[in-house]
């Protein structure tokens, strides 16, 4: 029975398909909801602040920045849970960075359509903050679960060495990055769905699986290697 049983570690490819569909599925949330807005990446805020202060719309320049500092305060947030201190009173940091999601996207559902956008991009830009900075390997890989251009490139020099040297270990990388990427689309379409026909609210489904996540990784605490924990 206990080998049947998927191995959530910090980087366990089981967890890294869970967490790209509520990637995906955030940045369609936020993109339907709240008029064409990708909370996920900063890129495009760092971008546009640039290009609305260079056309000196210093009001509208500013609306970008709230989201860049709740995507910095998640990364500090996610390094302050590594503090041995820390750790000890959280018993595991990384289970407590998913409850920690869960919460923020809890209230965000509960939040009214009036409610102003860069409200709602701010508590995303925090949320994705927080899962990338927390979880970004898939077995020994670097990876991203709230974007994809780099699990693209990723997957397509695996793709590459594989068909070039017949490697195995690139076969792997392959498969499993692309089925992340797989994974965050059917993410992307889910949330595109359901924020269509359910609305705000639909954003408890992303939340919904990172409890899955959670209760995964609690069931399966005694059965994960050693080396693979999320401690």
């Amino acid at each position: 029975m206990k080998d049947k049983i998927p191995s959530l570690s910090s980087n366990s490819f089981y967890l890294g398909i869970l967490l790209a569909v509520v990637g995906g599925f955030l940045d369609a949330y936020t993109f339907i909801s709240r008029d064409g807005v990708f909370a996920n990446a900063q890129t495009g805020n760092m971008v546009l602040l640039a290009v609305k202060a260079a056309n000196r719309e210093w009001h509208g320049s500013l609306l970008y920045i709230p989201p860049i500092l709740a995507f910095i305060l998640g990364v500090l947030v996610s390094e302050m849970a590594k503090i041995p201190r820390v750790r000890q009173v959280l018993h595991s940091y990384r289970r407590s960075i998913l409850i920690l999601e869960c919460l923020v996207l809890i209230i965000v559902g509960l939040l009214p359509r009036s409610v102003p956008n860069i409200v709602v991009t701010v508590c995303i830009a925090f949320v994705s903050s927080l899962q990338i900075s927390t979880f970004n390997k898939i077995d020994k890989w670097t990876y991203n679960s709230t974007m994809t251009t780099g699990n693209l490139r990723t997957a397509t020099q695996a793709a590459y060495l594989a068909l070039k040297e017949d490697n195995d270990e690139a076969k792997k990388q392959f498969k499993e990055f692309f089925a992340i990427i797989l994974s965050f689309l059917f993410g992307a379409l889910t949330g595109t769905f359901s924020t269509t026909y359910i609305g705000n609210t639909s954003i408890w489904i992303a939340s919904g699986i990172l409890v899955i996540a959670l209760i995964l990784y609690h069931r399966n605490r005694g059965y994960i290697s050693k080396s693979l924990t999320l401690r």
